[in-house]
Order: structure tokens, then sequence, then C-alpha cells
């Protein structure tokens, strides 16, 4: 743009300068006719076409890349917020994910604990009975889960009970 602006400058300085050899009028043939005109200023009229539609054309052209700069800048924006709003869901459904798995796992840790306090008071229940009746209990005596456990008398000073 600078270029053109230089290269106008110029030119019309040189028309300046040569203003009567541009004025001179001039037999100049069209093809079917002839016409009486001054050949500088038809020529100078033509350069100052072209240059008046090379800076439109630049214009439309920057106008034009301005605009498809701000569709772009929309569309990525818009983008961004659905990659944004789909990562949150996700971050959503692996927190649930993770809760319910979290529960499931709580759950199951205190059915164990229920479970095995269940069999502690069961066994600490026959050894009461035990003691309450002396040696005459028998060898083996299943417990309420299906598994026997050997029965043997307690010996004082061991920390049982």
């Amino acid at each position: 743009m600078l270029v053109l602006c230089l290269v106008l400058l110029l030119t019309g300085v040189f028309a300046l300068l040569n203003w009567t050899a541009f004025a001179t009028p001039m037999p100049l043939s069209l093809g079917v006719t002839t016409v009486e005109a001054p050949l500088g200023l038809i020529m100078l009229g033509l350069v100052v076409v072209l240059s008046v539609a090379f800076v439109a054309w630049a214009l439309a052209l920057q106008a034009q890349a301005l605009m498809d700069t701000r569709r772009m800048t929309r569309e990525l924006q818009t983008q961004r917020e659905l990659a944004d709003k789909a990562e949150a869901s996700r971050f959503t459904e692996l927190r649930a994910h993770l809760d319910q798995a979290l529960a499931e796992q709580r759950r199951h840790v205190e059915q164990q604990a229920n479970g095995l306090a269940a069999a502690v008071a069961e066994l600490e229940d026959r050894l009461d009975r035990r003691q309450a009746l002396g040696p005459a209990t028998p060898a083996l005596a299943p417990l309420a889960t299906g598994v026997p456990v050997a029965a043997a008398p307690l010996r004082t000073g061991t920390g049982l009970r």
C-alpha cells in the first residue's frame, strides 16, 4: 500500500512538471474513428482508475479477512464452550460413578464388620457357656455359620476369657 502511494505521488509530480505535454491534444485512433484528445490526461486517468480499483480490491480483501476472522473466533468460542460442557459432564459422571463405588465399598465393609461382630459375639457366648458348664462339653462344636470350632478347655492365665 505504501509503494502504491509512493508511485502515485511520483506520477502526480511528473504530471505537474510536464502538464503542457500531458494536456496537448493529439489525434487518437479508436480503430473505427479518430478523435482529438490529450493522450497524457487519458493515460493519467487510466492510472488513477486502476489505482482506485486496486485500493478497493485490497480493502475488500482485508474486510473479508476480518469478517472471516471474527466468524472463526465465534465458532472457536462456541466449540470451546461445548468442549467445556462435555468435560464438565464427564467429570459429573465420574463423580457419580466414584460416589456409587464408594457407597458399595462402604456397604460391603459394613456387612463384613457386622458378620465378624456376630461371629465374635457367638464365640464369646459359647466360651461363656462352656466356662459355666465345665469340662463336660464336646470336643468339636459347629458354629451357626457351619464351621466347626475345636473345643478345648481354657487355661487360666492365658488372657482369654
